[in-house]
């Protein structure tokens, strides 16, 4: 199965990039599912109903959230309704929506997303990540009630997420992070057969600081004292992510490759 993961969408910028992009590399890749990060698509903070909408529109299979999955309230609702949105698992026990879903993919095959919020350095304690992972990867291993699945890891600490991309290995085909809009130069297949990255990266303005308008996080740094809000960048965005494809018997990778497409990065994709 080709695979594609995209990470946080970060502004107009990036839901720009996914609209205009994401359908010609879907085709150009022939892509049998994509999971894209949402979280950040509604003015940095967020995804609202309406973008919401247009990623799934774009070619999107999935979307994944984070710890701001509900900072626009529609979402409350609509994530209960959408059974393509996926909130974190280890997220409040009231919260509405499902942090784990199996998904039908070309085929007949079945894939199942996840995504947990790590603990360090998070400004809430989530419950334990790794129990929750736990849970979900016995009762849905590869290779037997799914073909494929995906674990987007929402964390802070880099430590974090390579610590649960070697506690998934073997159990899970795709174990991604992303939060801190930066991608990791460390795409790789780990011995047990999981593709990891530790962050995807964002699809957003790189011409920023981690997509926000520099001129207010630099006035921050230097004088310690802030002026204005916080505004994505709006300049041209790189889609930034994670390729992979896996073997429909067994769940595990067999082909790895980051994504960086348009914008100001260094290009790749397979």
């Amino acid at each position: 199965m080709r695979l594609l993961f995209l990470g946080d969408v970060m502004g107009r910028a990036g839901r720009s990039a996914i609209t205009s992009d994401l359908p010609r590399l879907r085709e150009a890749w022939r892509l049998d599912f994509v999971v894209v990060n949402g979280e950040n698509a509604t003015n940095g903070a967020g995804l609202s109903v309406e973008h919401a909408k247009l990623i799934l529109q774009a070619g999107a299979d999935a979307i994944t959230l984070g710890d701001h999955a509900f900072d626009q309230k529609d979402m409350l609702g609509f994530c209960e309704s959408e059974p393509r949105i996926v909130r974190p698992l280890n997220y409040s026990k009231a919260a509405p929506g499902r942090g784990a879903r199996v998904f039908d993919a070309p085929g007949g095959r079945k894939v199942l997303v996840a995504q947990v919020l790590g603990q360090v350095f998070m400004k809430r304690p989530f419950d334990d990540p790794f129990s929750a992972v736990e849970t979900v990867l016995k009762s849905h291993p590869p290779g037997g009630m799914v073909n494929a699945s995906l674990l987007d890891v929402h964390c802070e600490a880099t430590s974090e997420k390579m610590a649960m991309g070697h506690f998934c290995d073997s159990r899970a085909s795709v174990v991604v992070g992303t939060h801190t809009h930066v991608p990791t130069g460390d795409a790789m297949i780990l011995p047990g057969g999981t593709a990891y990255m530790t962050d995807a990266g964002m699809c957003g303005d790189y011409h920023s600081v981690i997509g926000m308008d520099k001129q207010e996080p630099l006035r921050r740094f230097i004088t310690g004292m802030p002026k204005s809000r916080f505004e994505p960048a709006k300049g041209e965005a790189t889609l930034s992510g994670l390729y992979v494809e896996t073997d429909d018997r067994t769940g595990k990778a067999t082909r790895v490759t980051a994504v960086r497409q348009g914008g100001r990065l260094e290009q790749s994709g397979p």
